[in-house]
């Protein structure tokens, strides 16, 4: 099998072959999200360990293409089939997905396609994911006011694990704050520590667990938690600050959107809310949300829940909306990829719905369809990613068999 990689502009690729007018899409992304300086294997050199290979995209998507491309050498190599394979490569997907969007401007859909990029043993149905930003301007007082904040650039599709803040203060007004700081942190049960600069200044750290933003009940966020003390610090202080005022009465750290009255639910799920980004920039605080709300849910109401409780000082800006997918789960498409999973595994598994986006909601007929089995633990977006050699090796079979029987 001669492999020719097509590059087309805008980050996006392919690999093809076969004959026909037809043709069967796979469709994969090799970006990733960033990786931290939590990770015991360097995160961008493949290891090998206990059957497992670590790295970052090992199951995020870069192990499942390398899976796919396999599957179809193997069908190549070995049957005679009356219609084109194409491997369709974007390297944006984690982003903004301007690479996909070039692709569907410029070249050929598929007829049928998975994307080797969610669960086993296929998703029929992907939520709304919506991303949202706060804005308002930060006037400062020298009494005490926040001087910088950080959270290691956080992907906003990520569970924050990390925040910090630096406070200014005047010291010869507020020499009792260390004191005031640790009353409030000994009322809650969050992992923020208090580091002393010097005599006006002092940080404030909070540490969580990162995981998929369509996952957040699986991390633990460090934005939301630290908002929540310095909110308090504020108060005391009566230097309240109205944007965080708001986060933690209509928000807080909570990711089910309760608070703010938008915690729906339908046969795709609940919604989430992960609070992903807390910035300070040209005296301007901004916090970033990515929502993912379920498949019957009309997306446009989500932003007037944020604006009928603000006031005029604070902006809301939808920053982009990715469309739901769903298919009928007796579709062939869904039915095929599930029936190749089960008679695999000898399971009997109904197709889900997931908060995840994957590109499988940019084309039409199209699921998605694996890596990861029902029982393994979920490593996406995680420190130490990785993917079993086995769960790879099962990959390289049922995408056989998915090209085979598509």
């Amino acid at each position: 099998m001669v492999l020719e990689l097509k590059i087309l502009i805008t980050n996006v690729g392919y690999i093809e072959f076969g004959e026909g007018d037809k043709m069967l899409g796979i469709i994969g992304h090799l970006d990733v999200v960033p990786a931290d300086n939590t990770w015991t294997f360097d995160p961008f050199n493949a290891t090998i360990k206990d059957n497992k290979i670590y790295g970052r995209g090992a199951v995020d998507d870069k192990g499942p293409v390398v899976a796919a491309l396999y599957a179809m050498k193997v069908v190549h190599d070995t049957y005679k089939i009356d219609k084109r394979v194409r491997l369709i490569l974007g390297l944006n997907e984690e982003t903004n997905w301007k690479c996909i969007e070039r692709y569907k401007e410029t070249e050929e859909m598929p007829t049928v396609a998975f994307s080797p990029d969610a669960n086993f043993p296929c998703i029929y149905a992907e939520k709304t994911i919506e991303t949202i930003y706060l804005e308002q301007y930060y006037d400062y007082n020298p009494l005490l006011y926040i001087e910088n904040i950080s959270t290691n650039n956080n992907a906003i599709n990520v569970v924050p694990k990390y925040c910090e803040i630096t406070l200014g203060f005047d010291k010869n007004k507020l020499q009792d704050i260390e004191s005031i700081i640790n009353k409030i942190l000994n009322k809650y049960n969050y992992n923020i520590v208090l580091e002393n600069i010097d005599n006006s200044h002092i940080k404030l750290i909070s540490k969580g667990l990162a995981s998929h933003a369509a996952r957040p009940e699986f991390g633990n966020n460090a934005i939301s938690k630290l908002i929540i003390i310095v909110d308090e610090l504020f108060s005391y202080y009566n230097l309240n600050i109205e944007l965080l005022d708001f986060f933690v009465k209509h928000i807080g750290d909570d990711y089910t959107g309760k608070n703010l009255g938008i915690d729906f639910k339908d046969e795709s799920g609940c919604l989430t809310l992960n609070t992903a980004q807390f910035k300070l920039e040209n005296s301007t605080f901004k916090i970033g949300f990515n929502i993912r709300i379920p498949v019957t849910i009309d997306y446009n109401i989500i932003k007037d829940y944020f604006v009928k409780h603000l006031n005029q000082d604070i902006t809301v800006n939808v920053a982009r909306i990715q469309e739901p997918l769903y298919i009928n789960k007796n579709m062939p498409l869904i039915q095929t990829l599930c029936n190749i999973f089960n008679d695999y595994n000898n399971s009997n598994i109904k197709p889900q719905a997931i908060g995840g986006g994957t590109y499988s909601r940019a084309f039409d007929n199209c699921a998605s369809f694996g890596p990861k089995m029902p029982e393994a633990e979920d490593m996406c977006h995680k420190s130490d990613e990785y993917i079993t050699i086995d769960n790879l090796l099962f990959c390289c079979k049922v995408y056989s068999k998915a090209i085979l029987d598509l």
